[in-house]
């Protein structure tokens, strides 16, 4: 008799990354594409002026994270994210708080990213090219003051 692998353990392979939903507000958009779910703590240097040792010491400092790029195809009268960018007015713009889940194979959440008070900094639409043979899409830049990732 074959083996099925369905006595096989669900911690043996590593998730697959192309089955995932954002959501913003109360609205779920279809994107293609996702990145700069990253966060980094800068290094502090520091040496007191009575250390015996010849040398820096270093410690862990304020966290700086990049903005979060998301693109998803253009289609007929879908303007949520120009009619977000549209809100912005000199230092007043809505933030909202976006969540980004991993799903797996029944679409359940196994591990997701929420990220706080997001506004959007750059939008860019599609190229138009008489020639090419691609789907328009157009990519939005978020910067956030951070996130929180919540396993499933």
């Amino acid at each position: 008799m074959a083996d099925d692998g369905s006595a096989q353990s669900q911690t043996v392979w590593p998730l697959p990354k192309f089955y995932f939903q954002v959501k913003w507000d109360d609205t779920e958009l279809a994107f293609q594409e996702v990145s700069g779910l990253d966060m980094e703590s800068e290094a502090i240097e520091y040496r007191a002026g009575n250390s015996k040792v010849f040398s820096k010491i270093k410690m862990p400092g304020l966290l700086k994270t990049s903005n979060i790029t998301m693109k998803k195809g253009v289609f007929v009268k879908d303007n949520a994210i120009w009619d977000w960018f549209a809100e912005i007015k000199m230092n007043i713009i809505k933030r909202k708080a976006l969540t980004i889940s991993l799903l797996d194979e029944e679409g359940n959440p196994t591990m997701v990213w929420k990220v706080q008070n997001a506004f959007p900094v750059k939008v860019s639409s599609t190229d138009l090219k008489a020639e090419g043979n691609e789907v328009a899409v157009e990519t939005i830049e978020i910067a956030h003051e951070g996130f929180v990732i919540e396993n499933g």
